[in-house]
């Protein structure tokens, strides 16, 4: 059976296969534990992750020591958010977050005002799914003590003000996270210039392996300090304890150097694929509409809303292809996309969805077969209309 044309780089990539080589040893070979510095095998493991660190640190403009290892962009989010929130000293913190954040921000900011008092003040993006500087000066407060607020947006592509965001917060005091998830290795990145305190990244959103993840956590100017989630272990500074997970770590980050190295060619081929997508659909389909910003958004989305489609239509008319209606993370849920929601689509329109993902694998005859499956899809659902 031939498989289809995979479409859902947004969910996840392939391990590519230069990656896997560089982690292979660290799985039978060299399968010690980083934390036994009492022999060689310990040693190697050690010198992996110092290496992988490094790899990272590099990536974002940042010191190896402010890089964690964590499972996931999930667990990141969890440990910067609850790791402020625990340390407040007893004084309710106010957070700001956004309202097309991914669940793994946005229930974990709830957590926070069930667990530890937190108040939380969730801001509106624009109909285009983009949070303005103006929006968050406005939700701040004198006992604001973190704002949350994604470079990109998982299920629509649009990219964020996180430079601006993150600038204005530091002249604030006040902490500034942001959920690269989904656009690093597609959107240059760095801590400095951007004034970013906490960031999450995942390794399985960057060709690397699935289970590992990072969050960076700023040393100084100013010294973020969190309160661990988890304890067991000295691992990790005792901020993430427990083994680490060689393999995935390295996996990570050769991911990571891989991802740098031809960010900008990659990204100018993408968004070639990506506009010719959006052109055919747009041109051939009278009922369809782009979702998320039309020109501030990662290279390799394109969302679409198809009015009058139903899901049946879309099962029948677009197999052999292979992507998702939203997040991978809901895309089996009768209840419509919170973003879709949030950009005011009714549950209807928010369930006739389309998200295309583009990827390293993705051709020009992919966009052009793609393209026409949902063109023929929504030629035969007029006709059956008119009928």
């Amino acid at each position: 059976m031939e498989k289809p044309i995979y479409f859902d780089y947004n969910a996840t990539t392939p391990l590519l296969p230069e990656i896997f080589e560089q982690m292979k040893p660290y799985f039978c070979e060299e399968f010690g534990n980083s934390s036994s510095l009492s022999h060689p095998y310990g040693w190697a493991a050690k010198m992996a992750v110092d290496k992988a660190r490094k790899q990272m640190a590099k990536a974002i403009g940042a010191k190896s020591k402010e890089i964690y290892f964590t499972s996931g962009a999930t667990e990141s989010n969890n440990l910067a958010i609850l790791g402020v929130a625990m340390k407040a000293n007893g004084k309710p913190p106010h957070l700001v977050t956004t309202n097309i954040e991914h669940k793994a921000v946005l229930e974990v900011c709830q957590l926070a005002v069930k667990r530890f008092g937190a108040e939380l003040t969730i801001v509106e993006a624009d109909k285009y799914g983009q949070v303005s500087l103006a929006a968050i000066q406005k939700a701040v407060k004198p006992n604001t003590r973190l704002i949350s607020v994604m470079m990109a947006n998982n299920e629509i592509g649009t990219i964020n003000p996180i430079s601006e965001i993150g600038t204005w917060a530091k002249s604030q005091d006040i902490l500034f996270h942001t959920d690269c998830a989904q656009s690093f290795g597609k959107v240059a990145l760095d801590v400095e210039s951007m004034s970013i305190d906490l960031l999450s990244i995942s390794g399985h959103k960057i060709y690397g392996p699935k289970g590992i993840g990072v969050l960076y956590v700023r040393s100084e100017n100013p010294t973020v300090e969190l309160i661990p989630i988890m304890t067991g272990g000295s691992q990790e500074s005792s901020l993430r304890p427990g083994t680490l997970n060689v393999p995935g770590i390295v996996g990570m980050g050769a991911a990571a150097e891989f991802a740098m190295q031809d960010l900008e060619v990659e990204k100018q081929r993408l968004t070639q694929l990506r506009d010719r997508l959006i052109q055919l659909v747009l041109s051939e389909v009278p009922n369809a509409s782009l979702n998320g910003h039309p020109s501030e958004r990662l290279c390799n989305n394109a969302s679409f809303s198809l009015k009058d489609l139903s899901s049946d239509m879309f099962a029948l008319g677009l197999s052999g292809l292979a992507l998702s209606s939203s997040s991978a993370c809901t895309s089996g849920s009768p209840i419509p996309s919170h973003v879709l929601k949030a950009l005011g689509h009714g549950d209807e329109l928010a369930r006739s969805t389309l998200r295309f993902g583009l990827g390293r694998l993705t051709t020009e005859k992919d966009i052009e077969i793609a393209a026409t499956k949902v063109i023929v899809m929504a030629r035969k659902n007029r006709e059956m209309t008119i009928n």
